[in-house]
């Protein structure tokens, strides 16, 4: 289970930053979703922006909404085609609703011209990454960060937070 520490104090930030990428055509919709599920998506995203949590989403955006296989790229060139994994919904569900969380609390630390945010494990992991560990109690500037990710939309990065799929780390005010 993830706890997202501030998520109460940001829901405000979050649901702007959602629509913000709604209304300028960029919000991310994976391949892996299926028709409805990529009609769907934003509306549950912005539902569990305003009242829920990565859970209540992860319920609602259930495995019917992604289609039954997806291409994967091989080593060596070319694509194969493979099962969805069982947790695909979780995965996507987790990674998307922490960037906009994430976006949120940036929002949030710069408004109150706090310029840091700190790194934390917001899920526990049994076998952490050495990347997540790194990252562990880091302070990031919150500007810098906002921006990377409002322009890094479906990949990851430039600053490397959140570190990756399934890596448990978020940020807190």
């Amino acid at each position: 289970m993830f706890e997202l520490v501030d998520l109460e104090e940001v829901r405000d930030e979050m649901i702007s930053e959602i629509q913000s990428d709604i209304d300028q055509g960029k919000l991310y919709i994976s391949e892996r979703l299926n028709g409805s599920g990529a009609e769907i998506y934003p509306e549950l995203l912005l539902d569990a922006a305003k009242e829920g949590d990565i859970e209540s989403f992860t319920s609602a955006l259930g495995m019917n909404f992604f289609n039954s296989t997806y291409l994967r790229k091989k080593p060596r060139g070319g694509f194969s085609s493979v099962k969805m994994p069982h947790n695909a919904n979780a995965t996507l569900c987790e990674g998307e609703f922490n960037r906009f969380y994430i976006r949120a609390v940036c929002q949030k630390a710069i408004s109150q011209d706090q310029q840091f945010i700190t790194v934390y494990r917001a899920r526990s992991s049994s076998n952490p990454r050495i990347e997540s560990i790194r990252l562990e109690n880091q302070q990031f500037q919150a500007l810098p960060l906002l921006q990377d990710l409002q322009e890094s939309i479906g990949v990851d990065s430039a600053l490397g937070l959140p570190p990756g799929p399934n890596s448990g780390m978020s940020i807190k005010l």
